[in-house]
């Protein structure tokens, strides 16, 4: 397993869910960049997904990927505003064990930077749920590039100090 205290980069299977009602895979800029920005960072897409906006269906793809042991963290794009059908934090919220409460609050801060007070509109938040780590960021592709480049690329690489998150996964051995 790996441990925070790495000095050897982990590559991390990660996978990516966009929640749209409009978006297919031709057009899901956001979930694409996810992608080319995990890979650039030597990690591996374990799996890509888009689903409607619908709790169930959001649950039934996150409940799959975190019992897989294969997969070590989530990306989710889409659905965390506030808009009638944006429902990401419902319906990833009880799936937690624990709750990563500072993404949220840092987001919006660097978010804040980039868009002013527009960034309070922004529901997005993460957590871990059996050892697997999942961050839920707004569906502008422009959010998931503040989110990746702020926070996410440095919390799942297990050589970044003074702590990451890598040590808490259920990594295997490479």
């Amino acid at each position: 397993m790996a441990k925070a205290t790495d000095t050897t980069p982990q590559s991390l299977s990660v996978a990516v869910l966009t929640v749209s009602d409009t978006r297919n895979e031709d057009d899901d800029t956001s979930g694409h960049y996810l992608v080319e920005a995990l890979t650039a960072a030597g990690h591996r897409k374990g799996d890509k997904a888009i689903v409607v906006d619908d709790i169930y269906q959001i649950r039934a793809v996150l409940s799959r990927w975190i019992a897989d042991p294969a997969i070590d963290a989530v990306l989710v794009t889409g659905g965390t505003g506030f808009s009638g059908r944006d429902s990401t934090p419902e319906a990833v919220r009880p799936l937690f064990d624990k709750d990563i409460d500072g993404f949220g609050e840092v987001f919006r801060a660097i978010s804040h930077q980039e868009i002013g007070s527009s960034t309070i509109q922004s529901r997005a938040l993460a957590g871990f749920a059996n050892n697997t780590v999942i961050f839920c960021m707004p569906g502008s592709t422009g959010a998931c590039k503040t989110a990746w480049n702020g926070l996410i690329r440095e919390q799942l690489d297990s050589t970044h100090r003074p702590c990451n998150f890598v040590g808490v996964l259920k990594v295997r051995a490479q």
